[in-house]
């Protein structure tokens, strides 16, 4: 399914709320190798396409800043990281959606959500509820999605209150919201070029 298509809006019930087991992790996804010994099957091989890692293993490194997690209600979970780790990719595909973009753009975003799926795998789920589970993960995705397309346009509380509404584990909102507005800034003084080579000016 192409996230360039026009995404109808997406009612999420909160698919992260805290009646989930939390999953207490030091770190996020693993930062992923050029090359991937488990993976063999020919079928795979596009997505672990080296010209993509570097931006994946960049939204890993993103999503383990600790300081995204500072006054949290509860110790930070798997969800909270994970729903980090989508926010940065969303900004990100936000910003580099452009008409001559389109098709290395979804290239981009089946990697990372092929690699999110086998970093899923690695946790515990197996082939019975994976497919919910990725499926549950693309809704919230599109709900970040349609939400974030409006944020230039948006108060600073209107900001927070969006970021909320996907991180009703934190209470630092004025934070988050000057920092997803500066990492937007930042995406915009780069370009996609930057990123696929892995020589992003932080």
């Amino acid at each position: 399914m192409s996230f360039l298509l026009d995404l109808p809006t997406v009612n999420l019930s909160c698919f992260f709320s805290k009646k989930w087991t939390p999953w207490k992790f030091s770190t996020f996804f693993k930062l992923q190798a050029v090359k991937n010994n488990v993976i063999s099957n020919n079928k795979y091989k596009f997505f672990m396409n080296k010209n993509y890692i570097n931006i994946y293993n960049n939204l890993v490194k993103l999503t383990r800043n600790k300081d995204l997690y500072k006054d949290f209600k509860i110790q930070d979970t798997f969800s909270d990281r994970l729903i980090f780790f989508l926010l940065h990719f969303a900004f990100f595909l936000k910003i580099y959606k452009k008409d001559n973009n389109k098709e290395i753009l979804q290239e981009i975003y089946d990697y990372v959500f092929r690699q999110m799926e086998l970093s899923v795998r690695e946790i515990g789920y197996g082939d019975q509820s994976i497919n919910k589970k990725m499926k549950d993960y693309l809704n919230l995705f599109y709900g970040m999605i349609d939400k974030i397309n409006d944020w230039d346009n948006l108060t600073s509380e209107s900001r927070a209150t969006l970021l909320e509404n996907f991180l009703d584990n934190a209470i630092n909102k004025d934070y988050l919201v000057d920092y997803f507005e500066k990492y937007r800034v930042n995406l915009i003084n780069n370009t996609l070029n930057s990123h696929i080579k892995g020589v992003v000016k932080h």
